[in-house]
């Protein structure tokens, strides 16, 4: 029977629907993903923080399933479509969830540390989480695993590793104490309530405040994180919060266990004593059996070593930005975080931002940070002072060298983002073993 042509229009005219819908958002979805790669590459940010996926092209089918599992997505456009392969189109975006290599179907993703131009350092841990020098073990982020579900598992896992190697408790007379736990961030934290658990004796220090890195992010920034298992706690359900819910969460925790945590103290150095370690901290020494590093990778802030820094006005993360209304404020770096604090500071109401950088562009900073720099400049809320060095911090002053002239400028507050010490020396200096990953797991 022959089909009439209005026949085969009406048939026909829902698939092509179909098939137009489909193109049309395959050519947006590919035009979203490569304007975002064009701006990294133009901005430079190019290499990923830690642990990220690699894709095999050959492999790929191209499904977008590793996109709809990134939890990052849509706020952050990690991976995207580009020639109908996965690609991933903000490096520095990633933080290392891995929910795209379980969501590939074919296999086409693996995790690695590092690319082939810029090496990320590990240090050398066992599936245990011991390190290659017996009875100091690593977990969390300083490991690689900076997702907060992760470091909670590796540092409950890691103090099961420490009970396996301990025994039992030492004698309550004995002044060696059984762990001790060094930084108060989720895997800090889950391994102090693994150790109180325990009936372990149990040192838990922290060089700054409760929450490790998540205490550093801006005021009202969204976390992802996921459920995971804490110690006397139980399954902790929540899935997305903000960083001040989070920190009123560990807070909670941290009060209902009664888990103890020196603040304010930072391990200086470590030496083997017999079968125990010797800790040298800002607060004395202490002896201890098993050391469990859950350190950040940022290590110690990165300071300007100018007469002045010692001030209690100078800082070296932005918290509140509503704490700075009213103030003569100077940002030093030229990264997105001293950007976004510039930025989010002059918008608070009779604010004066200064931004000192260094170097004569802002270069590896994202466009939208560097847009958003420039607006605030034209509209007359931020100076901008590039190739300038701050020379010394008086109490309502600063002086800041700029292009060789010296400017002296009215100054209440001072945040320092240039970036932090990485702990790799220290790692080194204790006898821990430091690979350089290159693009590889």
């Amino acid at each position: 029977m022959d089909i009439e042509p209005l026949h085969l229009a009406l048939y026909a005219s829902p698939l092509l629907l179909i098939w137009w819908s489909y193109a049309w958002k395959r050519r947006k979805h590919h035009r979203a993903a490569l304007e975002t790669l064009q701006d990294n590459v133009e901005a430079g940010l190019l290499d990923p923080a830690s642990l990220h996926p690699v894709i095999d092209t050959n492999k790929c089918i191209g499904c977008g399933s590793c996109i709809s599992a990134c939890p990052e997505m849509p706020v952050h456009q990690v991976l995207g479509l580009l020639r109908r392969k996965a690609t991933l189109v903000s490096p520095t975006d990633c933080i290392g969830h891995g929910a795209c290599k379980a969501a590939c179907p074919v296999d086409a993703i693996q995790l690695v540390f590092g690319t082939e131009r810029r090496g990320v350092d590990i240090p050398n841990v066992k599936p245990d989480f011991e390190s290659n020098v017996p009875g100091i073990f690593i977990a969390g982020e300083l490991g690689g695993m900076g997702l907060i579900k992760n470091a909670i598992e590796q540092g409950r896992q890691a103090m099961e590793s420490i009970t396996k190697k301990l025994g039992k408790p030492g004698p309550d007379a004995d002044s060696v104490v059984d762990v001790t736990i060094v930084g108060a961030g989720p895997s800090g934290i889950a391994a102090s309530l693994a150790a109180k658990e325990r009936g372990f004796k149990y040192l838990t220090i922290e060089q700054d405040s409760l929450g490790g890195t998540v205490a550093s992010f801006p005021r009202r920034k969204l976390v992802m994180t996921a459920p995971a298992m804490l110690p006397l706690v139980g399954k902790v359900k929540f899935t997305e919060t903000t960083k001040e819910a989070l920190l009123e969460f560990w807070q909670k925790v941290e009060r209902d266990t009664g888990i103890k945590v020196q603040y304010g103290v930072r391990l200086e150095s470590v030496t083997r004593k017999d079968k125990s370690f010797v800790l040298k901290t800002t607060k004395g020494q202490v002896a201890t059996r098993a050391l469990l590093l859950a350190i950040g990778r940022r290590g110690t802030p990165r300071k300007l070593g100018v007469p002045g820094e010692e001030l209690t006005k100078v800082t070296y993360r932005l918290i509140d930005p509503e704490q700075y209304k009213g103030q003569n404020v100077l940002i030093v770096g030229g990264g997105d975080s001293a950007i976004e604090s510039a930025v989010t500071i002059a918008d608070q109401p009779d604010t004066h931002v200064t931004l000192s950088y260094r170097s004569a562009a802002f270069s590896r900073a994202k466009k939208k940070n560097r847009e958003r720099l420039d607006a605030g400049a034209a509209a007359g809320r931020i100076k901008i002072l590039l190739e300038s060095n701050v020379k010394s911090i008086a109490p309502d002053s600063v002086e800041i060298d700029h292009k060789g002239k010296l400017l002296k400028i009215a100054n209440d507050a001072i945040i320092v983002n240039a970036g932090g010490i990485l702990p790799t020396p220290f790692l080194k200096e204790i006898g821990i073993e430091v690979q350089t990953k290159y693009g590889t797991s």
